[in-house]
């Protein structure tokens, strides 16, 4: 598999403050590759050095095998989406698709044919004699889009693309965005503050904080396998709790948290008794009213706070009995759960697999 991108140990300081710090990953031809993380934490600057807008303080690199130091953005085989998309209003579509290529001083007949052939490519045919005003959001997107894509470079950058749209269309995008890049097969660069543009569109996502990344994985594996505390917070909702280290065997340990529950569950790392722990759990692993043959799950009484009502996405809103912390707890669609009101008591039960611990940062 050829390698379009290697990041090599990049760093980036402003005087005294390091945004980027000894960052390394490779991303292979035809992938869809996200960097996903809070604002702040380093991943425009990161893309801005990939483009060539922002020079590394340290660390190389490379394009298809080509060291990238002291080439202008300009000469440098990538092209950069911005969130504001930057489409001339004055321009018919087609121009807009032409205008790289009018720069390089192409013929007029390739112009012509490369763009007929972008348009196609982006879903768009018959488009190209219409106003920028004239095309819906979803639409100006792939304009966007097919403006660099007939450049043909080799790695498509994009910054927040669909921070501007509107809900309904963002979902919307997120799945054409998808199938385009699988269609046209260019390597993609993401960068996305949310965690399900990332989960729904990547082959792999890196999470960064604080200028480092701290796990490089696909979707599935930053979800359900979180290797620090950081990524099972930020990726996915999670219950956390705080607690101590009651006693252990192998990957299993049993966990006293600090309002006094017992739970055995998992962990990723050598703990120790009395080691200060946090303890993450998905709201769709907690059982509710689970069958008392269960016997392995581990078993809580809580009390209900709010019943969230969104569809598929139904909630409750419960806290642990004699305890203040509020818990989220998915309602599952293949049972009927009207009998839960506000203020009932019910039991919630959740398998030791399902949960995960790690060390106290």
């Amino acid at each position: 598999m050829q390698i379009d991108l290697s990041v090599i140990d990049i760093t980036k300081k402003f005087d005294e403050f390091t945004a980027v710090e000894r960052v390394s990953f490779e991303v292979n031809q035809g992938d869809f590759f996200s960097i996903l993380g809070p604002s702040g934490c380093g991943k425009t600057t990161l893309l801005r050095m990939i483009a060539g807008f922002t020079e590394p303080t340290a660390g190389t690199i490379y394009i298809r095998g080509n060291d990238m130091a002291g080439i202008a953005p300009n000469k440098r085989p990538v092209n950069l989406i911005f969130q504001q998309l930057a489409l001339f209003p004055m321009m018919t579509v087609e121009e807009n698709i032409a205008f790289g290529l009018q720069r390089r001083r192409e013929n007029k007949a390739d112009i012509r044919k490369k763009v007929r052939a972008i348009l196609d490519r982006v879903e768009l045919p018959g488009f190209g004699e219409k106003q920028i005003d004239q095309i819906s959001g979803g639409q100006k997107q792939r304009v966007a889009i097919a403006r660099c894509l007939v450049l043909n470079p080799t790695v498509l950058l994009l910054d927040e693309p669909l921070g501007a749209l509107d809900l309904k269309l963002r979902e919307q995008m997120k799945v054409e965005l998808k199938k385009l890049q699988a269609q046209v097969g260019t390597t993609f660069i993401y960068i996305t503050h949310d965690q399900s543009e990332a989960l729904v569109m990547s082959d792999h996502v890196a999470v960064m904080n604080q200028g480092t990344f701290e796990q490089l994985d696909t979707p599935q594996n930053l979800y359900n396998k979180p290797q620090t505390p950081f990524v099972a917070r930020f990726v996915g909702q999670n219950n956390a709790w705080s607690g101590t280290v009651h006693q252990g065997q192998e990957r299993y340990h049993e966990i006293r948290t600090d309002e006094g529950l017992i739970f055995r569950t998992r962990a990723e790392e050598q703990l120790e008794p009395g080691q200060r722990v946090d303890l993450f759990l998905r709201p769709e692993a907690m059982l509710i009213q689970p069958d008392p043959g269960l016997t392995e799950l581990n078993r809580f009484d809580v009390v209900v706070n709010s019943i969230l009502f969104d569809g598929a996405n139904s909630q409750l809103l419960v806290s642990p009995l004699n305890s203040r912390r509020e818990l989220i707890v998915a309602l599952p669609q293949n049972r009927q759960y009207d009998y839960i009101d506000e203020g009932d008591k019910i039991e919630l039960g959740w398998d030791k697999d399902s949960g995960i611990c790690f060390r106290e940062r």
